[in-house]
């Protein structure tokens, strides 16, 4: 069997792990949303619902271009930051432009996200330091900056222009606009994933670094492009988290980062990289933010809700490393039988 076939029977055998995955989280929600409705029916009343959507917005945005990066074999922590930096930037742009139309304001966002994430592509792959130590390093310096810029004050909803508050609320369909935008990036993403030669070389990169970079692959370009797309997504994120609660400083976003690696993880995204998709990143999302919510509902200390996380992060790790192990052992049998 070639390396080639090996690869392609690693990733089936995978692909259908992370649909039991994707699968497994649904049902978990389901019987969450169950649980929570009988004990307090107010739970699916149309408010709390919405608000749950709005809050994986923006959640999502963020573990859609975590996935990106986790599976090239990386990780960005400094995504919390790069939100808070981007909403900031924004807020102050449109206090001082009032007329300033909400799309330009999310380039805007996307910009400063993506200067950010260029940045750390550039030191992990060129540099040759750790994602790990390079996003920890910028996660402090970003917020540093944020913090120096905004020298203790904050911008309220009323120094924000109306319409880019109504846009935060506003509703297509009945859908929040902000779900709309988050579902744009993740299915833009997931198509590119699935069915153009980049996905499939941050898979391969993900797989095995040094097979992909004797296959010609560009590693350096990709691992630059797919920190940009993290940075960009997570300054869009910024501007989705302005519109929807209107008061920033220089805090917004801080610890944020743990909730998207957790939520991708959660996801089926292997931490070790070169499996899993941004479908299963975005489930993670709504499963954690329903979960928060829930805790809320049934007057539950927020305390269980970090110990929650932080159990199903431990938990997806171990399911990693066991299908790992048994698709490694799977595929080494039956190359001997070729052979």
């Amino acid at each position: 069997m070639t390396a080639v076939q090996l690869t392609a029977a690693r990733r089936n055998s995978l692909s259908v792990v992370l649909r039991a995955r994707e699968l497994g989280i649904v049902i978990a929600l389901g019987l969450l949303v169950v649980v929570t409705a009988i004990s307090n029916p107010r739970f699916l009343s149309g408010q709390s619902v919405r608000d749950i959507l709005l809050n994986t917005a923006i959640l999502a945005v963020l573990a859609v271009g975590q996935a990106v990066v986790v599976i090239t074999r990386n990780i960005d922590l400094s995504v919390g930051s790069v939100l808070g930096l981007s909403a900031f930037t924004v807020g102050t742009l449109l206090q001082n432009n009032p007329g300033l139309p909400v799309v330009l304001a999310l380039l805007v966002g996307a910009a400063v996200g993506g200067v950010c994430g260029v940045l750390n592509g550039v030191l992990v792959r060129y540099g040759k330091v750790p994602a790990l130590v390079v996003t920890l390093g910028t996660l402090y310096v970003v917020r540093g900056v944020t913090y120096f810029w905004a020298g203790g004050s904050q911008i309220n909803a009323d120094e924000l222009p109306p319409g880019f508050l109504s846009f935060g609320n506003a509703s297509l369909l009945g859908v929040p606009v902000l779900v709309l935008i988050a579902a744009l990036a993740l299915v833009v993403t997931a198509i590119v994933l699935r069915n153009y030669r980049v996905g499939r070389e941050l898979y391969a990169m993900g797989s095995s670094p040094q097979a992909a970079q004797l296959a010609g692959i560009p590693v350096g370009r990709r691992t630059v492009g797919a920190f940009l797309v993290s940075g960009a997504l997570a300054g869009v994120a910024g501007v989705l988290f302005a519109a929807r609660f209107g008061t920033i400083d220089a805090a917004a976003g801080t610890g944020l980062e743990l909730n998207v690696v957790a939520a991708v993880v959660v996801g089926g995204v292997a931490v070790f990289g070169g499996s899993g998709s941004v479908w299963g990143a975005a489930l993670g999302a709504l499963l954690l933010t329903t979960i928060g919510s829930a805790l809320a509902v049934l007057e539950i200390n927020q305390f269980w809700q970090q110990a929650i996380v932080g159990g199903l992060i431990l938990l997806a790790i171990g399911a990693d490393r066991l299908v790992a192990v048994r698709v490694a052992a799977g595929l080494k049998k039956r190359g001997s039988h070729v052979g």
